[in-house]
């Protein structure tokens, strides 16, 4: 009886998913603006990026002790040159002979098939909209519109 108890608990503790996850941050060449960031969860890695930012980049990626120790990315290295263009992130990746190989520029999304992880990107600042919702920018514009059609039909009425 306390054997199946611990087993159970065993494959729970297993099975549970980690509190924390692979972090990415990307900087601009000189380190100084980062201009985007993300955080896996479960198999997906959601980015966001500056939308316009287009240059240059350093990519920065951040596992976990417990990643490290299982290696759930093997191969992977703390830090890759690439480019940012429109949203778009391009990796420098050493070629498979080593340091006398020339680089490999992959998308974001290709480099991480290796690693059985998916891209979600979005631009940073993305408000969610739903049908029938106005965002403020509408908002004013209806609201200045009205304004001045008031301000026409009374200037009418004057006369």
């Amino acid at each position: 009886m306390m054997t199946r108890i611990l087993l159970s608990l065993l494959c729970l503790t297993a099975l549970a998913p980690a509190a924390e996850a692979l972090k990415v941050q990307v900087w601009d060449r000189d380190l100084q603006t980062k201009v985007g960031d993300g955080e896996t969860t479960g198999s997906k890695l959601v980015m966001q990026f500056v939308g316009d930012y287009d240059g240059p980049v350093v990519v920065l990626f951040a596992q976990t002790d417990e990643e490290k120790s299982r290696v759930t990315f093997p191969g992977l290295k703390s830090s890759y040159n690439g480019s940012l263009s429109k949203g778009q992130l391009t990796l420098q990746v050493p070629g498979a002979a080593g340091a006398s190989a020339p680089n490999t520029s992959l998308t974001l999304g290709k480099f991480l098939i290796p690693f059985k992880l998916t891209l979600s990107a979005q631009p940073a600042g993305l408000s969610l909209s739903l049908p029938g919702l106005k965002t403020t920018d509408t908002a004013a514009k209806e609201s200045s519109g009205k304004s001045g059609a008031a301000k026409d039909s009374s200037a009418k009425d004057v006369k």
